[in-house]
C-alpha cells in the first residue's frame, strides 16, 4: 500500500529551511591569532574564580573576542587546554550564544532592537536605514572594519523603546536622525556617550570587561533613566510603600528547613 507523501512527511516544498545557516561554523580558514602567555594567565586567573573550572567557559570566551575579535579556532584549542575540556565542547558552547561571533565583528558593533515594543516603535525601520547607511545587512561587517550590525532580541529597556546598543551599551528613545548620527559619528572615530553608562570605548574593550576585568569605569553614567524611575517617583509622590513583612514565626521557619 502505498503512503502519500504529503500525509507522511508534510507538503512537498515546504520542508525546513533554517534562518541561521551559518550559526554553527566556526572559521577554521582563518588561523590568525593575538592570543599570547599573557592571555593564557588571564584564562587561568579566571578558571580560578569557579569551584569548578569549566564555569569558566562564558568569560573566557569573551577574552577570547577582546583579544582576537571574534571566537577564533586558537581561541577554541586554548580555553579547552585551560579548564581540561575538548575543543568540541567549547565549540559547541561558543556556537549556541548569538555574543559569540563566528566572523571578525567591527571596533563598534551595532545592534538594533527589533522585538515587541521596539519593533512597535519602529525597530525594523531603524535597522533597514542602519544597513543602509552602512551598505551593509544584519551579520555583516563593514569592509573598514569601523561597524558590525546585529538584530538583537529583547534588552530589557522597553521604557526607552525603540533601542539601539553600540557594545553592548543602551542608545535610547533612537529616531531615524539620531541613528545616522549615530553611525556616522561611529564611522568617524568620534567620541559617543550612551544614554544610560559609560562613554563608548570599542566592542574588543567592552568584551574584557565581560570576561571579569573592569576598566574603572562602571559608576560613569546615570544608574537609572526617568522612565525606569516614573513608577517609584510616583509612589513616594503619594506616600505609597510596600507592606510590611511580619516577622517569621518558629512554624515558618521549620517548614523552610523541610
Amino acid at each position: 500500500m502505498s503512503v502519500d507523501q504529503n500525509s507522511a512527511h508534510g507538503p512537498v516544498g515546504h520542508e525546513f529551511e533554517s534562518h541561521f545557516p551559518e550559526s554553527g561554523a566556526v572559521d577554521y580558514s582563518d588561523q590568525s591569532t593575538n592570543i599570547g602567555e599573557t592571555t593564557l594567565e588571564e584564562m587561568r586567573q579566571i578558571a580560578e574564580r569557579y569551584p569548578q573550572p569549566r564555569s569558566a567557559l562564558l568569560p573566557m570566551l569573551h577574552l577570547v573576542q577582546s583579544v582576537d575579535g571574534r571566537i577564533s579556532p586558537a581561541g577554541i584549542e586554548a580555553c579547552a587546554e585551560v579548564l581540561g575540556i575538548t575543543p568540541a565542547q567549547v565549540s559547541g558552547v561558543a556556537t549556541f550564544y548569538t555574543m559569540y561571533k563566528r566572523r571578525p565583528a567591527g571596533r563598534h558593533h551595532v545592534g538594533v532592537c527589533t522585538t515587541a515594543l521596539c519593533a512597535v516603535m519602529g525597530g525594523d525601520y531603524l535597522l533597514e536605514q542602519a544597513e543602509q547607511r552602512l551598505g551593509i545587512h544584519e551579520g555583516e561587517t563593514t569592509p573598514d572594519g569601523a561597524v558590525s550590525l546585529e538584530r538583537i532580541e529583547c534588552n530589557a529597556a522597553c521604557d526607552f523603546a525603540p533601542v539601539m546598543m553600540v557594545n553592548w551599551e543602551f542608545m535610547d528613545n533612537m529616531t531615524p536622525e539620531k541613528a545616522d548620527a549615530l553611525l556616522d559619528d561611529l564611522v568617524a572615530g568620534r567620541e559617543v556617550h550612551s544614554t544610560r553608562g559609560a562613554t563608548i570605548t570599542s566592542w574588543r574593550e567592552a568584551e574584557r570587561v565581560l570576561a571579569g576585568f573592569p576598566d574603572g569605569r562602571a559608576d560613569e553614567g546615570p544608574t537609572a533613566g526617568p522612565a525606569s524611575l516614573l513608577g517609584l517617583d510616583i509612589a513616594r509622590e503619594r506616600g505609597w510603600k510596600a507592606p510590611d513583612v511580619p516577622p517569621k514565626t518558629a512554624t515558618d521557619e521549620a517548614e523552610e528547613q523541610k
